[in-house]
């Protein structure tokens, strides 16, 4: 069963980045002189493809919203900005609404047992209890420390080079919306924040 987990993680990978790269190229032409009605709907296409594919797990959408940076600069990185924390946004409240059961129903078909099982746990635990259900696949030390600076490795991540190893943006948000171990609003305060540094860098260059 695991081969099957292995066989599906690699498809959503290879699957992922070619649905991206296709959908980069298709919306993000190369530099060209442009008229300004040209270059809103250029924008507006990029943006929409952009927020829609970075909230889903293991499409690296992230890309055209570095193409868009690259191509119109510090102008665009407001709109950048506000796609990507509402793509995020969109892919954690998208897990919040499947039920824990289906996604355990989900991984049980994979193999993956365990993981499963954990989702079970977390999901018929109070809040607060859940620190503790970490202990259940992590020694008790180091599920509380993950616990407790879970929103710093959330913002981590999401800024690690090659997270679309781990599902890329949508794919940590979705994670982080399924783990019932976030709330809406740190969630949110965790994004807002994680999000801003490559806008504001080509907003002030």
């Amino acid at each position: 069963m695991k081969r099957k987990a292995f066989a599906f993680y690699g498809l959503l990978l290879v699957g992922g980045w070619f649905l991206g790269g296709y959908l980069k190229d298709l919306t993000v032409p190369e530099m060209r002189p442009m008229n300004e009605p040209m270059i809103h709907r250029i924008v507006m296409t990029a943006f929409v493809a952009f927020v829609v594919l970075a909230a889903i797990p293991f499409v690296p959408g992230a890309e055209i919203g570095f193409a868009l940076l690259l191509l119109f600069g510090g102008q665009v990185a407001p709109l950048v900005y506000l796609g990507m924390v509402g793509a995020l946004v969109v892919s954690f409240l998208c897990a919040r609404l499947v039920p824990a059961p289906l996604l355990a129903c989900g991984l049980q078909q994979l193999g993956l047992t365990k993981a499963a099982a954990f989702i079970i746990e977390l999901d018929s635990a109070a809040p607060h209890e859940r620190a503790d259900r970490l202990s259940l696949i992590l020694p008790p030390a180091l599920g509380r420390r993950l616990h407790r600076y879970r929103h710093l490795l959330l913002a981590i991540a999401l800024n690690t080079p090659g997270n679309s190893l781990l599902g890329g943006g949508g794919g940590l948000a979705f994670m982080a919306g399924a783990s019932r171990l976030y709330g809406f609003g740190t969630y949110l305060a965790t994004i807002v924040c994680a999000v801003a540094p490559v806008p504001l860098v080509f907003f002030f260059t």
